[in-house]
């Protein structure tokens, strides 16, 4: 049992904008983003481009929602289709912290995404009223002055009040749980991918321990879940009780901190140097991701998916060195390692890869078969400056201006995406 009078009990609130990509591009059409048929497609030039998004009765209407397909898409004449506009949206939402700035300092709010944030209210309630009173003023604000919807979970920490959102608040408009609601809102979750911070991969493996419900897991022997998860097991047991001693700004899922990169190639690759030039690219933006954070990695990670015209399918290993690395060519040789095991020559689509089991980039151990991995270290780090103050273009790989490359491609974009 957790006994709760010990835990923090704060006012947190978790705000997601509905449909964000979508409403904010039917505000700027001058239709209502509630009533109309809107989906928002990477390029409308390529039929199996990604829906980024869809207003709300896009997806009742015709089951349309993130991640489909725009060749899924009807040919019905009350379908709009627009491609992103990613500086706009990054303006809004930038917009919308300084809204949130009008309740509480900046130190108390903590931009989760482009469209979600979690704010702590606890020192503004003299000045507001409690935390489901400001709630309804931001709410009305927001709809008021941008004419966009969002739906707002309290709880008294980040994860309460995430999963406030994502299991009531957003079917409800703004809601609030408690410790006191863990056994009835919480504990009755099945299945367990629905509820945050646990995965399809996760939930499979705790199906196959008999764990089906969060009422379940909540009740699993603690010391079984640390020596199968290890620190994981540790979060995942006492987030089935709704406990998180995360403070605003923190992972909420410290165990799960990792660097990625995934792509959707814009056309199919079936050569293998082609496809080695692209995971070459993405090594090198994994890399730099982990340097800027001032991290390094054990585990690296490698996805590949397979296009339709294969019947989809792909593979996913991951490999652990040694030493922890941000260096990219160290996460490219771990890479060939993984595709050369596992590719068996299909037509390639997709391609992930991840640096994971993270550490603090702090000390290198030094090796006598490599005694330039030091100075390969700094060159990557000389390497990000300049990229910072010149821009991502200022250095590229010779693979980036071959036919395969589209490092070149992306750098004009904007999240991903077109600006």
């Amino acid at each position: 049992m957790v006994d709760y009078e010990k835990m923090p009990k704060q006012s947190i609130m978790c705000i997601d904008m509905k449909s964000f990509y979508a409403s904010c591009t039917a505000v700027m059409l001058g239709i209502d983003p509630l009533d109309c048929h809107l989906a928002i497609v990477g390029d409308k030039q390529r039929t199996g481009s990604v829906v980024l998004a869809a207003s709300p009765r896009m997806k009742k209407d015709f089951g349309i929602k993130t991640g489909s397909r725009m060749f899924e898409i009807p040919n019905d004449p009350r379908i709009l289709v627009e491609e992103p506009k990613m500086a706009t949206y990054m303006r809004i939402s930038t917009e919308i912290t300084r809204l949130f700035h009008r309740y509480v300092p900046m130190e108390a709010i903590h931009v989760y995404s482009v469209d979600e944030s979690f704010i702590r209210v606890d020192g503004a309630t003299s000045l507001w009223g409690d935390a489901r009173t400001i709630a309804a003023k931001i709410k009305d604000e927001i709809e008021r002055e941008f004419q966009l919807s969002c739906a707002i979970g309290i709880g008294p920490n980040m994860l309460l009040a995430k999963l406030c959102l994502d299991l009531d608040a957003k079917h409800t408009g703004i809601a609030e749980w408690t410790y006191e609601d863990v056994p009835s809102k919480l504990w009755p979750v099945s299945p367990l991918n629905k509820m945050w911070g646990i995965g399809s991969r996760l939930q499979k493996t705790l199906n196959g321990m008999g764990i089906f419900t969060v009422k379940q897991l909540a009740h699993y022997s603690l010391e079984m879940l640390e020596k199968k998860f290890g620190v994981m097991g540790n979060q995942l047991y006492y987030h089935a009780w709704g406990i998180d001693l995360s403070e605003i700004g923190a992972p909420i899922m410290e165990g799960q901190v990792s660097f990625g990169k995934s792509q959707i190639l814009l056309r199919d690759y079936k050569e293998e140097k082609e496809i080695k030039q692209v995971i070459l690219e993405i090594c090198e933006e994994v890399a730099r991701r982990a340097r800027t954070h001032s991290k390094a990695g054990r585990t690296i990670s490698l996805g590949i998916g397979y296009s339709q015209d294969e019947f989809g399918g792909g593979f996913q290993r991951s490999r652990s060195i040694d030493d922890p690395t941000n260096i990219t060519m160290d996460l490219y040789r771990v890479c060939l390692q993984l595709f050369k095991e596992n590719y068996c020559g299909k037509t390639v689509r997709s391609i992930a890869v991840t640096l994971s089991s993270i550490v603090d980039d702090n000390e290198m151990q030094l090796s006598l078969f490599d005694k330039s991995r030091w100075k390969k270290r700094e060159l990557g780090y000389t390497v990000d400056r300049i990229r910072t103050r010149y821009g991502s273009k200022a250095l590229l790989r010779a693979v980036s201006y071959t036919d395969a490359g589209t490092a070149v491609y992306r750098s004009k974009l904007l999240g991903g995406h077109k600006a």
